[in-house]
């Protein structure tokens, strides 16, 4: 069994990385925004930033599950590293930098305050920083 999660913050490569890894490794593409969606794996909407508020342990159960049943997966989500480390091979965060991100955000359409709240994650290294906290085996790649 192998399983790759990768993430990062939105905008930094995360689908192009996992899509390759993928690719490159015969292993089963898993696009969590998807899953979210199909499933239904949110509690609420937050209009102020254009997303969904997951609800993280019924997001952990479906990917556990689809874990369980193809064995061999690339898991492609900036939630993707709260997945129990016991679940997980190795986690790949995506960073790029500062400029190139907010030019990535504007191009989605992304509104002021979330493009500075996603600049900060990234200044921050959110999601390096809680998948290590969360026990990963973490390989960052600049993209």
């Amino acid at each position: 069994m192998t399983v790759i999660i990768v993430t990062g913050t939105p905008g930094t490569g995360k689908t192009t990385i996992a899509r390759k890894i993928a690719g490159e490794k015969n292993l089963k593409y898993i696009d969590v925004n998807k899953l979210i969606e199909e499933q239904h794996l949110y509690d609420a909407l937050d209009f102020d930033r254009d997303s969904k508020i997951v609800d993280t342990g019924k997001l952990n159960r479906a990917l556990i599950k689809i874990i369980k049943e193809e064995k061999d997966v690339v898991i492609d989500s900036h939630l993707s590293h709260y997945l129990p480390k016991k679940y997980v091979d190795k986690c790949i965060v995506t960073k790029s930098s500062l400029e190139e991100l907010k030019k990535r955000l504007k191009k989605r359409g992304y509104k002021e305050g979330k493009i500075r709240e996603n600049l900060d994650a990234e200044i921050f290294d959110i999601c390096r920083i809680e998948a290590e906290e969360a026990g990963h085996d973490v390989e960052v790649v600049q993209t």
